[in-house]
């Protein structure tokens, strides 16, 4: 499996939505996406990678397209 399709799998495991629905999705702009959602999207995202985000990058990530951003601190390219 490739990092993109590690990185979508974590958005559809968290949120148990459609893989065409993960890009352009933002926090809270889905039910599913509230903060005990982000901590799930979180938790799939660094089991994934292998990683530990920082607090600060848990609380910056607040979309698909600022996760890839942030995941590139960790040496993970999509």
């Amino acid at each position: 499996m490739s990092n993109q399709e590690k990185y979508l799998n974590a958005f559809v495991v968290a949120f148990g939505i459609d893989s065409t629905d993960a890009p352009g999705l933002e926090y809270q702009a889905i039910p599913a996406w509230d903060s005990v959602g982000h901590m799930t999207l979180v938790a799939e995202v660094e089991d994934a990678f292998d990683i530990m985000m920082d607090t600060d990058d848990i609380i910056d990530f607040s979309s698909y397209e600022k996760g890839i951003e942030l995941l590139k601190k960790y040496d993970v390219e999509l």
